[in-house]
């Protein structure tokens, strides 16, 4: 009994000690990230008038980040005081999250593809119309609503322990979640990136890269917020495996910092995108962003043509 309440004791200091650098985190994440992909949304809908796929995907993932970064105040009232928001509630957040933890590697995994065809397969990237696109979407978003639906199995009043109704339904969603949410996407944008690399060795590639940077970019810090959650994931399992229990496999600050570390994600890409579209010459009335987003939206034909030029064959002008 003594040694019981020693470690409820003991986890009660270790959730204390790292919970005011969370908050803090978390408080600047939805200041950045609030507003900045706000202006992205509106930029793009407002002022690029040519919205190719690129530009399109951006601005779907800027809502999907914008869609979690509205849950941080929650979140930071609730390590403040402790979870006192409820059962559906508990539920309802960690939904939205993992949907836009799926959602959002499902569109980063889908730019680098489609730089990836533009460099690799031109042909192939001139037949995807808009309507192709918007069935990608579809699908996108319905893949990461269902990948996220085992949240709603979660069977706690203490929301951060993120605790399922068995073990079973924790093992299978980990599992889910490391496979679809990190495996898969990383192969294959460890493949796209190969083998865009190896053919822009092959060709006189004098076009800027800016775009295909960019999204490297926010792949690259996509990953780095996101590993340490997927890594807790595993170290969970593997005590489930080997202990039967998960208590006192992960302290609660380490599973704090990984949770804030990915929300962070979300308020990161603006930043990137300012930074990216600094130097580029446009009208004196256009921001930043927007001379950022119309260079997005015509790359993809400059990128097809010279690959097509490359391969001395013409085609028409996308659309």
């Amino acid at each position: 009994m003594n040694s019981t309440q020693t470690s409820a004791s003991e986890a009660s200091e270790d959730f204390n000690a790292g919970s005011v650098a969370v908050c803090v985190i978390l408080g600047l994440s939805f200041l950045i990230g609030a507003p900045g992909n706000l202006m992205v949304i509106w930029t793009i809908l407002r002022h690029v008038k040519q919205c190719l796929h690129n530009v399109v995907l951006i601005l779907h993932l800027a809502f999907a980040d914008l869609l979690a970064i509205i849950t941080l105040p929650l979140w930071i009232y609730s390590i403040a005081t402790s979870w006192q928001l409820g059962h559906i509630a508990c539920k309802t957040l960690v939904y939205t999250v993992s949907c836009c933890m799926f959602s959002s590697i499902f569109l980063i995994t889908l730019m680098s593809v489609g730089h990836f065809l533009a460099i690799c397969h031109p042909l192939v990237m001139m037949r995807l119309n808009t309507r192709i696109m918007s069935r990608c979407l579809t699908l996108l978003w319905i893949l990461a609503v269902l990948l996220a639906a085992p949240a709603l199995l979660i069977d706690e009043t203490d929301c951060f322990s993120w605790g399922y109704n068995s073990s079973t339904n924790m093992i299978v969603f980990s599992c889910l979640e490391i496979f679809f949410g990190f495996i898969v996407p990383l192969l294959i944008l460890g493949f796209c990136y190969c083998r865009v690399a190896a053919q822009l060795r092959k060709i006189n590639y004098n076009s800027k890269q800016k775009s295909m940077v960019l999204i490297l970019c926010v792949t690259i810090t996509f990953t780095l917020c996101w590993l340490p959650h997927h890594i807790i994931s595993i170290a969970t399992l593997n005590c489930i495996l080997q202990e039967g229990t998960t208590y006192g496999c992960v302290p609660k600050s380490v599973v704090l910092s990984s949770g804030a570390l990915l929300l962070l994600s979300s308020s990161v890409n603006p930043v990137a995108y300012m930074f990216f579209g600094r130097n580029l010459q446009g009208s004196s009335e256009d921001s930043k962003l927007v001379r950022l987003f119309k260079e997005m939206a015509t790359q993809t034909n400059r990128l097809v043509e010279q690959q097509q030029t490359a391969r001395g064959q013409q085609i028409p002008r996308l659309s």
